[in-house]
């Protein structure tokens, strides 16, 4: 099952960020922790979003449009990539600032978090933010076939853990495709839900 996704609009300032009357889904997470794979793989496409092996490529917000369901997917510009200025890792900043907070149409943020690795504290801030903005959260933890299966486990324990969240997080895979049916179903539930407030749980400290 594949999302049928175009690219309609791209935000490189703050300036010319423009908030579609539609439901919003955000793609947040680190710099190269497969954002644009994650699209490419949801579209069934190789080149819909661009695919680069060096971190910090995506420096704007990318707006596709998902016309059946009547949805935008959001790729936000990645986050934790220390070999850009600080200058630029404060741009970048604001510009994700400035889209998610005070966006009525924004049903909802999928933080994406490698598998592999363990909590990094900027994951971590980013939902201690989501959270401030009462805005539902779907981890979904990246890089799944590259980790073996105790390593999966692991992974998913240590942040259901951390984020004390009803849902637990989804193991994905963009080269096998492991989880992507339950990933669609997941962001098609928080497109329906709405941009109503949530009250999550407190989330622990790493």
């Amino acid at each position: 099952m594949y999302l049928t996704l175009r690219l309609e609009t791209t935000s490189y300032t703050k300036d010319q960020l423009r908030f579609p009357d539609l439901p919003q889904i955000a793609l947040a997470g680190r710099s190269n922790v497969g954002k644009s794979s994650l699209i490419n793989s949801l579209a069934g496409q190789k080149k819909l979003a661009r695919i680069s092996s060096t971190p910090g490529k995506t420096r704007s917000i990318n707006f596709f449009l998902a016309p059946q369901e009547n949805f935008y997917l959001v790729d936000l510009p990645g986050y934790g990539y220390a070999r850009c200025s600080r200058v630029e890792r404060e741009k970048w900043g604001e510009l994700i600032q400035e889209y998610l907070q005070d966006n009525h149409h924004l049903a909802g943020v999928v933080l994406l978090l490698d598998s592999r690795i363990s909590p990094q504290s900027s994951d971590l801030d980013l939902a201690h933010y989501v959270d401030s903005l009462q805005t539902r959260l779907l981890p979904v933890l990246t890089k799944a076939d590259k980790c073996n299966q105790k390593q999966r486990q692991l992974a998913l324990k240590r942040w259901q853990k951390l984020l004390e969240r009803a849902h637990k997080p989804i193991l994905f895979s963009a080269r096998t495709r492991q989880g992507q049916q339950a990933l669609l179903e997941a962001i098609k539930n928080l497109v329906q839900a709405g941009s109503s407030p949530v009250h999550p749980e407190k989330l622990q400290q790493a």
